[in-house]
């Protein structure tokens, strides 16, 4: 009778252990960011370490090409399929190198979602970011209510095989058909993510384009690079506090929002990075549990300017 309690009592603490969190499996997801120089990731990265902790079974791994290379890209993933990760989030910087490489690490038995930058026609199981076909809009629109009397315009794109960014650029499209507003030829400009570049490509439209009335950077490039960003509008700053010249740009991070307040730019579009990266996790946990998971989810957007910069800041 003795010894049989005793099995039963063993049996119970067992139970007991495995229900415990420091038995629950432990997981290696991995978020892959089109550029690791790209400061816009750091957001996703820190959202991703957030949520693991929180987690406490998870390992969040954060790696990326340190550039903009679809090639690189492709290559970090298959060694992560390799290494037999247990999930991967991936911002998809060139459709269809990466829908190989999801097709690859699908086959391999590794779940992958994308956030920031979709391939849709892949064989990943959610999509978590932005509604860029929305984003593109709101930044003509933002254009279009600061300066309904229109003039020449141009955008500056990152990479050109990014699908999210061909549909920010579809958006501000649609978002000005019919105003007072005209694309100029060479319109988008592709700087592959690279802020310097992107400055470059300001100055040498203006310069082609005396007349040019407004740029729209459909990602935050130039302005990651804050000096370079400033001594382009300084150039510029005359025409920026007349009204002649206006520059409505994609993102909000930190040093985005301190030359905004500090009249480098007239307006600013945000992403929420910091929660693609949290629900990068949840959606990933989720999907090794067993759980359904919504194939879409949009983390919204905010619009910025001198009226409310203050607050954003806080």
């Amino acid at each position: 009778m003795e010894e049989t309690m005793r099995k039963l009592l063993l049996a119970g603490i067992a139970v007991a252990m495995m229900a415990t969190p420091a038995f629950a499996a432990n997981y290696r997801f991995v978020i892959v960011p089109k550029a690791m120089n790209n400061p816009f990731f750091d957001f996703a990265r820190d959202g991703c370490l957030k949520r693991a902790k929180e987690l406490g079974n998870i390992e969040c791994v954060y790696k990326g090409p340190v550039e903009h290379e679809p090639a690189t890209q492709a290559q970090i993933i298959q060694d992560f399929v390799t290494q037999k990760v247990d999930g991967l989030a991936i911002s998809v910087a060139d459709v269809a190198a990466m829908t190989k490489s999801i097709e690859a690490a699908t086959a391999a038995g590794i779940p992958v979602i994308t956030f920031d930058a979709d391939a849709p026609g892949s064989k990943r199981i959610a999509y978590i970011g932005t509604n860029n076909k929305e984003f593109g809009v709101a930044l003509g629109k933002q254009l279009v209510k600061m300066r309904p009397d229109g003039g020449k315009y141009a955008m500056v794109s990152g990479g050109p095989g990014a699908k999210n960014l061909a549909e920010r650029v579809d958006g501000v499209r649609e978002a000005l058909k019919g105003s007072k507003w005209t694309e100029v030829a060479g319109s988008p400009t592709f700087c592959n993510d690279d802020p310097a570049l992107a400055v470059q490509q300001m100055t040498d439209m203006r310069t082609a384009t005396p007349d040019l009335a407004a740029i729209v950077p459909i990602g935050g490039w130039p302005m990651f690079a804050p000096e370079g960003f400033k001594a382009f509008a300084s150039r510029n700053k005359k025409d920026i506090d007349s009204g002649k010249f206006t520059l409505v740009v994609a993102d909000t991070l930190k040093m985005q929002l301190e030359l905004l307040r500090d009249g480098y730019a007239n307006a600013l579009v945000g992403q929420r990075p910091f929660e693609m990266g949290e629900k990068a996790m949840d959606t990933l946990l989720a999907i090794k549990k067993g759980e359904k998971v919504p194939e879409i989810v949009y983390t919204g957007l905010d619009l910025v300017t001198k009226d409310n910069v203050a607050q954003m800041l806080k």
